[in-house]
């Protein structure tokens, strides 16, 4: 697109179809995790630490996509919740390594049942070699923007 062009029709605009379908994302994914008292960043953050456990705040916030102090909240809130665990102190350094509790991982558990669900009726209308594709499709645009 040259300076001065315009988007063209929004519905045929790649980069406006794809936010609608991460907001449309959100906004199931939020109602599949609320009769369980999660938000989606809560999810994230226990998603993240059942496969790296361990990780510091400005870690996690990286990996779900939120600001440390963000970061904060959510994982004062789980940790609340009793599902992480911190160190009153910093074993070196000043990071706070987390991990998922018991209950934590019993949560996570049922959350992801919820999410799974969410993204396979995202994924209906295509077939295994198409869903295939189109993340391999979507890490080529992340690919591309890095």
């Amino acid at each position: 697109m040259s300076q001065g062009e315009q988007v063209g029709p929004l519905d045929e605009a790649v980069g406006y179809v794809l936010k609608r379908a991460a907001t449309a994302l959100r906004t199931a994914m939020d109602a599949a995790l609320r009769p369980l008292d999660l938000t989606v960043p809560q999810y994230s953050c226990l998603e993240v630490l059942s496969q790296q456990p361990g990780l510091s705040n400005a870690e996690l916030a990286r990996a779900v996509f939120v600001t440390r102090q963000s970061m904060n909240l959510v994982l004062r809130g789980l940790q609340d919740r009793g599902l992480i665990t911190r160190p009153a102190t910093a074993p070196h350094g000043r990071a706070l390594p987390t991990e998922l509790t018991p209950a934590g991982r019993h949560q996570l558990k049922a959350a992801s049942t919820a999410v799974r669900a969410v993204e396979a009726r995202m994924l209906t209308p295509f077939t295994k070699s198409q869903q295939t594709r189109l993340l391999n499709d979507l890490l080529a645009c992340v690919g591309a923007l890095d």
